[in-house]
């Protein structure tokens, strides 16, 4: 990682051997950016990432391997502050390495270009669980909600999410994650949402009351199954920077569900997702962007904007009740 960001041209790097270290050249210098391995000597990575947010807020990128304790402890950093997560760079993989590379500094010129939100208490519908609901019905409405998020995305998603009711249509999700976080992602909005959670694997209907979140790493694919839907998910090369892609997910719900789908794009960097939020847009579904206010990082819903992929921009603490309202017009 350190050699990677060392001979790319415009960044100046620095580099810390222990926290103790890390405190003080932050402090002489005031970095755009701290790229925050969690597992350190001499002090945890989420007690520094706690002290620094609250001593002097700074985009921070978390560094983290996918066992399972590091995605859980990487997903808790988000929820403390930090603005993205990336894998921990396998040695001797040279593909891995090469597409690490790329989306490490992806995440890096994203952080330093983002909105540090503060810490937030999670609402009412966010910390009590759902009783009796069906863990996602059998049944199909016949109308999706296909969303994409990036940098930013984990807590945005997750109150989005949480204004779904249980019997609201199907919901499938990109958001820009590694191969293995997703996982422990999808777990935690499953204890956290009214509605059902979990990480899409190939053949899973999609039906009402539940979100698939395609797994990171690999593309997740609407397809028409008789009457329903039903995911693929399927590995492939980046899409517009991305795998998953939301132009790939966008696409696909375009070409299946067209007229009867909303499609809503939030925050995060670049420009995946705005052609195929185009394409939804132009086979009559009903599509949404969160506002620039309330974005961390505005970029990939000001493509879908400046594409005219948009019918309606609302901030974040409305896109809930927005993408509920534009699905009950298309079931009237």
């Amino acid at each position: 990682m350190t050699a990677v960001l060392a001979r790319t041209p415009g960044l100046t790097l620095s580099t810390a051997a222990d926290p103790l270290i890390a405190r003080r050249k932050i402090a002489a210098m005031r970095p755009d950016v701290i790229v925050l391995d969690l597992e350190m000597p001499r002090e945890d990575g989420l007690t520094f990432l706690r002290e620094q947010m609250a001593r002097d807020p700074i985009p921070v990128v978390i560094c983290s391997s996918h066992s399972t304790h590091g995605s859980s402890v990487a997903l808790e950093a988000l929820r403390e502050g930090a603005v993205e997560v990336v894998e921990k760079p396998r040695l001797g993989v040279r593909e891995f390495v090469h597409e690490s590379s790329a989306l490490l500094l992806d995440a890096i010129y994203a952080a330093a270009g983002a909105r540090i939100v503060p810490r937030r208490v999670p609402s009412a519908s966010c910390v009590v669980r759902r009783a009796s609901v069906p863990h996602g019905s059998a049944m199909h409405s016949g109308s999706i909600i296909a969303i994409a998020a990036s940098t930013g995305g984990p807590q945005a998603l997750q109150d989005v999410l949480c204004e779904l009711p249980p019997d609201v249509p199907g919901v499938v999700v990109v958001q820009h994650m590694p191969a293995g976080f997703t996982t422990a992602f999808a777990r935690h909005l499953d204890d956290v949402c009214r509605i059902a959670v979990k990480e899409a694997v190939t053949g899973d209907r999609i039906v009402d009351g539940r979100a698939l979140i395609a797994p990171g790493g690999q593309h997740l694919i609407v397809r028409r199954d008789g009457t329903g839907y039903v995911a693929e998910v399927a590995p492939g090369p980046l899409v517009s920077r991305h795998r998953p892609s939301a132009d790939v997910l966008f696409r696909s719900v375009a070409s299946t569900a067209g007229a009867q789908a909303v499609g809503a794009i939030m925050t995060g960097m670049g420009d995946d997702g705005a052609d195929g939020l185009r394409a939804m847009h132009d086979a009559g579904a009903a599509t949404l962007a969160q506002n620039e206010a309330t974005c961390v990082v505005f970029g990939m819903p000001r493509e879908a904007i400046a594409r005219g992929a948009v019918d309606e921009i609302l901030p974040l603490s409305q896109l809930g009740g927005g993408i509920l309202r534009r699905v009950q017009a298309k079931t009237r």
